[in-house]
């Protein structure tokens, strides 16, 4: 696993420490082809090797397991506001809000893009599973609207794009390629071979910026070529990454 850093907006007095974490596909007990961190429960992986990975990520990250909450992720704009701890993934969501000091927020992804964002001083974190479907619909302005409603200011927030497929990689048809295009401006894009392809990292980040987002990081790493990631392009059956941000009360030191 490797934390990654984002800068906070700069505030005078900030209420919260907000940590992020992504996690790669060594140093778990999943077997081949899942081997061997794997985190999703909906591969075909051996449910207790799951069970197994994701105990150790909670305790490396040092929050109780039912702290840890995952989502059964559908490639929708549904986003699900989170006030407690949970035994079992949330129904039916893209997207989970908390305000909660000491709930991590975990999405799973294996070429899929995974968003995070925070309003420091406010209190409020998101994780978002932002797929090619789930981009192009429109979760992540939805989840910036919740995020507000739960408190939130957008000029106070920012985000963090972790790894994914990359538009060298990312090859579509031209008519998805314009589709895609028309809804999430700044993704098309050419694959390396020259063929048409997506940027889904290049158009989220431009859809953050424009909605008022004033910092925006990205883990610049393709899962399809890093091979210490899951792919599911590369690899068809694997298992997947998570990204995961939560939050401790306490000014940051």
């Amino acid at each position: 696993m490797s934390e990654s850093s984002v800068k906070p907006v700069p505030t005078d007095t900030p209420n919260f420490r907000v940590r992020r974490v992504v996690t790669s596909r060594s140093g778990g007990v999943s077997a081949e082809p899942y081997g061997s961190f794997n985190l999703g429960d909906h591969v075909g992986d051996d449910p207790v090797a799951v069970e197994a990975n994701r105990r150790r990520l909670a305790r490396e990250i040092g929050v109780p397991f039912d702290h840890l909450i995952w989502m059964e992720q559908i490639h929708s704009r549904n986003v699900t506001v989170v006030s407690g701890p949970s035994d079992s993934p949330i129904e039916a969501t893209d997207a989970l809000v908390t305000t909660v000091p000491g709930l991590a927020l975990a999405t799973l992804s294996a070429d899929c893009v995974p968003v995070l964002l925070s309003d420091d001083e406010a209190g409020v974190i998101a994780a978002v599973h932002a797929g090619r479907i789930g981009a192009r619909i429109g979760i992540v302005p939805r989840v910036l609207d919740v995020m507000v409603e739960q408190g939130a200011r957008r000029e106070r927030i920012g985000a963090f794009i972790g790894p994914a497929a990359s538009g060298r990689q990312y090859e579509v048809p031209a008519d998805m390629q314009a589709d895609v295009e028309r809804h999430l401006p700044g993704s098309a894009t050419r694959t390396a071979k020259g063929t048409p392809g997506l940027d889904l990292r290049a158009g989220l980040r431009q859809q953050l910026l424009d909605a008022g987002i004033s910092g925006v990081a990205e883990d610049p790493r393709c899962t399809i070529e890093d091979e210490t990631l899951f792919s599911h392009r590369r690899e068809a059956l694997t298992g997947r990454l998570a990204a995961v941000i939560w939050m401790d009360r306490g000014s940051v030191s």
